[in-house]
């Protein structure tokens, strides 16, 4: 037998294998999906790390799911009360999303596999010690095209796109460091590294609504009227 799924929960999901998306109605697993719960004021609250007490409502983890969850009112109808839904609140997930990656790449400067400037990013890979290559998104493209090609050399067109990040603004990236005027960083192996990875993939899903297999994925049925 399927896993069963769950639409709504009382706990943080990690002991049920898939949850219901309540605008696709689709089985997914919890990191591909967001938990959503109703603070005491009755506000819907994005629950990214799940560990929020209280009822949950999973949605699909793009802007598209969580945009048709807002218009179609799938929280007050999932938790059968009356919510208060934030400004603009595909917006707000995004910036916590941007948020947990800074935090993500302050995490792994501070264990010391964060390396930053481009005379040094280009010897940490030419050791052949980078795992991860960050961009500020809106830093010089030579720069980052001639980093692109050796890191590319180093582990291949397809890993080296998956592995590298440009998310973040040139500012967004001095606060994560504690560094002034970042433009290119890299990163060493180490799970803090990981994490780095799995919150830019994230947040570039969130985004584009594209899954890891690099198909689009929609909120299905978003105007069937079904939750």
């Amino acid at each position: 037998m399927g896993a069963r799924a769950k639409a709504n929960d009382q706990d943080d999901g990690a002991d049920t294998p898939l949850r219901l998306c309540a605008v696709s109605r689709a089985q997914k697993p919890p990191d591909e999906l967001i938990r959503f719960v109703r603070a005491p004021d009755g506000t819907i609250t994005p629950d990214l790390a799940r560990r929020l007490p209280g009822r949950g409502v999973w949605v699909d983890a793009t802007r598209d799911a969580v945009t048709a969850a807002v218009r179609r009112q799938v929280f007050a109808r999932s938790l059968k009360q009356a919510v208060l839904l934030p400004d603009d609140l595909p917006a707000l997930i995004e910036r916590l999303m941007l948020k947990r990656l800074g935090e993500a790449i302050s995490i792994a400067n501070k264990a010391g596999l964060l390396t930053a400037g481009f005379t040094k990013v280009d010897e940490l890979i030419a050791r052949g010690q980078a795992i991860i290559l960050i961009h500020a998104a809106d830093g010089a493209q030579d720069g980052a095209a001639k980093l692109d090609r050796k890191f590319k050399a180093l582990l291949g067109p397809d890993r080296a796109a998956d592995a590298t990040v440009s998310e973040l603004t040139g500012p967004e990236l001095d606060l994560a460091t504690g560094r002034s005027n970042v433009v290119h960083a890299a990163a060493s192996e180490g799970g803090a590294s990981q994490r780095i990875l799995q919150e830019a993939v994230r947040l570039r899903r969130y985004r584009s609504g594209r899954g890891a297999s690099g198909t689009t994925e929609t909120a299905h049925g978003a105007d069937t009227g079904r939750a």
